[in-house]
Parts: C-alpha cells; structure tokens; sequence
C-alpha cells in the first residue's frame, strides 16, 4: 500500500467512527399533528412545531432548540439532531399564512397547541441518545397567541 492509501483509508475510517458517534448521541422525535381547528393548512399556512428545553418557554422565557413544519392537519413532523432531554413540544397554526417560524413568535391570533398529560401543563418527552421516541399532538382553536 502507499502511503497515500494509507491516509485515505485512515480518514474514511476517523469519518465512519464520527458518524458513529453522532449517531449514538443525537435523538429524534417524531411528533404526530392533530389540528381539528377550522383553519386551512397548506404550504402557505403551516403548522410549526417547536422543541424547547425547558417549561419556562410558558412563562415567555427561552428559545426553541428546533423546530419543523407541516402542511396538512393530520402529518407527522420529524425533528432529528436533538441535543437535550427533555424537550418541550408546542404546535402553532398560523392562519394568515404571513408567519415564517423564524421571526420571532407566532402572530397574534394563531391557534396553539401544547403536548400535554394535564391541561395547560407542558410534560417532557424524554429521549435516549441515539434513539427515536413518537408523540402525538392534538389541538384546535380553543387557544390562540395573545
């Protein structure tokens, strides 16, 4: 073998066992939409998901850590490369289809929705390093943003 070889096969190798690693730490949800509210959902009024990693997302504080989007009332959103566990789900609707999920929160008026075991209460969903945990979310218009 060269030396050249050598080297290419010791950078696959250090490439393969980081990728390994990645993938043995990183988490995924998978969060399952059930929006029964009145609104139309398509691409251009969407429904974003947002991860944080802690409750005080209730009180105003903290910044999603991820986020996804759907664009029917009943898909599945899949967010990979979670860092933290717990994490905190929160759907919102945006009727007026002006809101990009980036820019800030979502607008007054759009329909909100909590993952929940007792209402108005965020429950954690705890996920192992490397493993992929499902959640469903139902909401509808009873809650909008103030």
């Amino acid at each position: 073998m060269t030396k050249r070889s050598v080297i290419a096969m010791g950078i696959l190798a250090m490439a393969f066992l980081a990728a390994a690693q990645q993938s043995q730490t990183s988490r995924t949800l998978k969060i399952k939409l059930n929006y029964t509210g009145s609104g139309t959902v398509d691409e251009k009024h969407k429904i974003f998901v947002f991860l944080f990693d802690s409750p005080d997302f209730m009180q105003g504080n903290g910044m999603p850590i991820a986020s996804g989007s759907a664009t029917a009332k009943d898909q599945t959103v899949t967010i990979s490369g979670i860092s933290a566990s717990p994490v905190y789900v929160v759907a919102a609707f945006d009727p007026s289809g002006g809101y990009d999920g980036t820019s800030g929160p979502p607008p007054q008026g759009s329909s909100v929705g909590l993952y929940s075991v007792e209402p108005g209460k965020p429950a954690p969903v705890s996920i192992e390093a490397g493993k992929t945990v499902q959640v469903e979310l139902a909401f509808d218009d009873a809650f909008k943003m103030q």
